[in-house]
């Protein structure tokens, strides 16, 4: 039996698959936590806005910046969404890769495995062999 697994360079290729996937599904897990940090942050924003009107300028001043913050977050809303999209469909190629590499090295294993079943059962031979070179000689000169 050949010892060098056959498909260890397809092995090798869906290892560097899942890796470039896990990076893909960091890196969208890190874009959505940091618009979410920024959402959280405008929320905070429009919530921490002053109350105290002095004059009609800084009533609209305030109406103005109440109504960016409210627009900038409805943009950080549909960021997040996108994002969380982004998320899924690049934690389902991970999966994918994953499962892909995962078969490959279950077959691996049945072939490490089959090789060691191999190796040991010729040296079992060798040592049936060398115990009955051993057992006629033993008994060649013991015989008369």
């Amino acid at each position: 039996m050949n010892k060098q697994f056959s498909l260890a360079g397809l092995l090798r290729l869906r290892h560097l698959q899942q890796d470039e996937a896990a990076g893909q599904l960091a890196s969208a897990n890190a874009r959505l936590d940091g618009t979410s940090v920024e959402r959280n942050r405008a929320r905070a924003a429009l919530g921490a806005t002053r109350t105290d009107v002095t004059s009609t300028e800084s009533l609209y001043a305030m109406a103005a910046g109440r109504a960016s913050l409210r627009s900038m977050l409805a943009d950080l809303d549909s960021m997040i969404c996108q994002q969380q999209n982004e998320a899924t469909r690049a934690d389902d190629a991970f999966k994918q890769a994953r499962a892909h590499a995962m078969a490959l090295e279950k077959l691996e294993t049945k072939h490490v495995k089959a090789v060691k079943v191999e190796e040991l059962r010729s040296e079992q031979a060798t040592l049936d062999e060398l115990v009955g070179v051993a057992w006629h000689a033993t008994h060649k000169a013991v015989t008369p």
